[in-house]
């Protein structure tokens, strides 16, 4: 009717948040239609005449896009200005012909459409790749604040049914719409989803039996021989550190000796054994797992190099390649570079190191009681508090660096910029990490001396020693008060910080919404039917404006940080059985965490496209080598394992072969300590004679400590026998599990054989088309 005003279409009330009902009172289903998307945004702020040198280098970048036929729309809201971009139908249908016509073709021919997702990728590619005049790229106009903001737009139909079925807590339990985020996010995106769920749940297995480890040693609290031994008897121990420390009695570390009981037992040594095995049958396993899906998406011939020149050509027509380029004198320097700050690193150990000797120091010489006695678990406490704070700091630190010496490379591309990248980053965050833990593992306690001859830092203070129940608890505390303050603090700052921002964003666009909401379609009959008003469209782009920015980098975070929990989780599983659980349970709830964040509180991820997890597969199989040395060394060298084993069979009660009804353990911890005498040469210089006074106000002349020596203080036989049957074990152990990792490779092929013969039918029936249309 004439005069009548076009009421708003199902697709606007659909996008502005208006769900129109059916007659049941349900939600009609979405509408087939899907408004015209923009394939890029840029935002640039309104620029004064003091600024006009960014102002004509944001004009000249526009015209030069402009130039390459790409449609760009300018909206200004107050003090933004937005630029939605749009690439004509010719560049994707280039790139669709010579998609078609390479090796790695992977494109299916009765395809009519690209997705949006290939397009935004083929304008990212383009936008990063227009130059000025003066030489500059989008990167360096974004450096110089010419532009504000980059990103691409969430499409609403999709973001919400992302959401249902997988962004939300409530899914924590369900299993992913892998396709469904490969189709929005791209296969990297997608790729890193399917890995971590994988996993996840391969984490069910390890987690389980660390459980029953933890209660196997549990069952054995009242029955252990060690424990009472240690809890029971009146043995006097020497004292800890100098001055104001005094001897003490065995008996007062009950706890720690219990605690100790937990991990470091029998059933240690056949979980290090499977969790070594697991971490090999993890990574094959995967890789079959993922080709299922390379497969399935037609990228498992993929190429990357290939995917560069095509988008390159598709750019530029006459564009000629970046040659590969090596400078030995650029390699010298970044090797020498990546020397020096992993020393840096191993140095903020040292003086962690001393940091901790000091503190015992200081807690001992403290007026609380309590302090005084656990000066040594009260200093290794507040030393795994400050190597977290170390790892905060040289999180940071290292990431500058690894970037500055990718510039030095001067790789060719930036794919190769990234994986150059990943693996200086995680170097320098594996030693950041792991330096403290190695000390503990491998130093603690083994390099401090014995009375009389003390090792002593700058000829003052004393180094730590190792509790008469053993060393693995020092570990053990270290590890699980890193891992639980990593993953816990990471997980609340990684969701509350987008969080607080969108909705601090939120409150400020009411305004914006009223307008949208009285917005309807115009000339929906025309060529351009289905775009949206322009305050409907700048609505959608200040709520994408709004949102936390995402960069190249972003997802190699959420990597990076789920690959140092497996390095936690393998290396030292030793130490700490009860890591597959936290692990599991973290990651149970990182993938939702990042699911919700990636959805709905950050702009969209530029979709790329790939085959395989890149380098990170590297990383991971050498974590997995060093996986087996680290936990053959825990058990061997840490644990206290090959001693009682000696005990057991050399020179405890069962060591003549005879039955008796006695435990074989009893007597252990005995055999462990060494007397040291007050009168003797030396030892009444390092023990004054406050020190050698008990708690009950007794003077003692004599104390035991942790050692295998004799009355002159040389080392025993027993202590020569115990370390040749520590390296003994640890050969065997390394070269036993070894063979069983390359027995697992060997033995689960790296793809499932229907992705083969699927594979192999593709590339028959390609050829049979080749030959067709050739003949034709």
């Amino acid at each position: 009717m004439k005069g009548h005003r076009r009421q708003p279409s199902i697709e606007l009330l659909e996008f502005i948040g208006v769900v129109k009902e059916n007659g049941n009172g349900q939600p009609s289903p979405p509408p087939v239609y899907t408004p015209l998307s923009y394939d890029y945004i840029l935002v640039a702020k309104m620029r004064d005449d003091q600024e006009r040198g960014a102002f004509l280098k944001q004009t000249e970048f526009i015209e030069e896009l402009k130039k390459k036929n790409l449609r760009v729309t300018k909206i200004i809201d107050e003090d933004l200005v937005f630029y939605g971009i749009q690439a004509p139908k010719e560049i994707f249908d280039r790139y669709r012909y010579l998609l078609k016509v390479s090796d790695a073709c992977n494109w299916s021919s009765d395809q009519n459409c690209v997705p949006l997702s290939t397009r935004i990728r083929i304008v990212h590619f383009i936008l990063n790749h227009t130059p000025l005049r003066s030489g500059e790229d989008l990167r360096a106009l974004m450096r110089k604040k010419v532009f504000d903001a980059k990103f691409c737009l969430h499409e609403k139909r999709k973001q919400r049914e992302l959401k249902q079925s997988w962004a939300r807590w409530t899914a924590c339990l369900q299993g992913q719409p892998i396709t469904a985020v490969r189709n929005y996010f791209g296969e990297k995106v997608a790729l890193y989803y399917l890995w971590l769920g994988w996993y996840t749940y391969l984490l069910l297995p390890p987690a389980l039996i660390g459980i029953i480890i933890f209660l196997y040693g549990l069952a054995f609290f009242n029955s252990s021989p060690l424990i009472h031994e240690v809890c029971n008897v009146t043995t006097v121990m020497c004292p800890l550190c100098d001055n104001k420390c005094k001897v003490w009695q065995l008996s007062d570390t009950c706890t720690y000796a219990k605690v100790s009981q937990l991990f470091d037992n029998n059933g240690t040594v056949l979980f290090a054994m499977f969790m070594a095995v697991w971490a090999t049958l993890f990574l094959e396993f995967w890789k079959r797992h993922r080709a299922s899906y390379v497969c399935e998406w037609k990228v498992f011939d993929w190429c990357e190099e290939e995917e560069e020149l095509i988008l390159e050509i598709v750019n530029n027509p006459d564009c000629e390649p970046k040659e590969y380029k090596h400078s030995y004198m650029r390699s010298t320097l970044v090797l020498v570079c990546v020397t020096l700050m992993i020393l840096v690193i191993i140095g903020l150990t040292h003086a962690l190191v001393v940091f901790r000797v000091m503190a015992a120091v200081f807690l001992a010489k403290g007026s609380w009681e309590f302090l005084s006695t656990h000066s040594n678990s009260g200093a290794m406490m507040l030393g795994a508090f400050a190597h977290y704070l170390i790892i905060t700091v040289m999180t940071r630190i290292n990431r500058i660096v690894a970037m500055k010496l990718c510039q030095i490379e001067e790789t060719r591309s930036f794919a190769a910029t990234e994986k150059s990248f990943t693996v200086k980053m995680f170097t320098f965050q594996f030693f950041t990490y792991f330096s403290s833990l190695f000390y503990v593992a491998f130093f603690l306690g083994r390099i401090n001396g014995h009375p009389g001859d003390y090792v002593r830092i700058a000829g003052k203070w004393r180094l730590e020693e190792c509790h008469p129940s053993g060393c693995l608890t020092d570990l053990f505390i270290q590890m699980a008060i890193i891992m639980v303050l990593k993953q816990t603090i990471n997980n609340v700052f990684e969701f509350a910080g987008p969080w607080f921002f969108r909705w601090m964003k939120r409150r400020k666009s009411k305004k914006l919404q009223r307008k949208c909401a009285h917005c309807y379609l115009k000339d929906e009959d025309s060529e351009r039917g289905g775009e949206l008003c322009e305050n409907c469209k700048l609505k959608d782009w200040l709520n994408n404006y709004r949102l936390g920015d995402v960069d190249s980098f972003s997802l190699f975070n959420e990597f990076l940080e789920m690959v140092i929990q497996f390095s936690f989780t393998t290396i030292f599983v030793a130490a700490f059985p009860l890591a597959p659980l936290l692990a599991l349970i973290n990651n149970v709830i990182e993938i939702r965490l990042d699911a919700i964040k990636m959805v709905t509180l950050e702009r969209r991820m530029v979709p790329k496209k790939t085959n395989d997890i890149g380098v990170w597969i590297d990383v991971l199989e050498a974590i997995g080598v060093l996986a087996v040395i680290a936990n053959g060394l825990v058990i061997g060298v840490s644990s206290d394992f090959i001693p009682r084993l000696v005990y057991s069979y050399y020179y405890g009660p069962c060591a003549n072969g005879t039955v008796t009804d006695t435990d074989c353990m009893v007597g252990y911890i005995q055999n462990t300590l060494s007397i040291a005498r007050v009168n003797d040469l030396g030892i009444s210089k390092e023990f004054s004679a406050e020190q050698m006074v008990t708690s009950s106000g007794l003077n003692v002349t004599s104390c035991s400590y942790k050692d295998y020596r004799r009355s002159d203080y040389s080392l025993t036989p027993q202590f020569w026998l115990i370390l040749a049957v520590r390296f003994a074990f640890v050969i065997l152990f390394e070269h036993v599990v070894v063979i069983c990792k390359f027995v697992a490779a060997w033995f689960v092929p790296s793809a499932p054989m229907q992705v083969k013969n699927d594979r192999l039918f593709d590339k028959l029936e390609r050829l049979k088309q080749e030959l067709r249309s050739f003949e034709a």
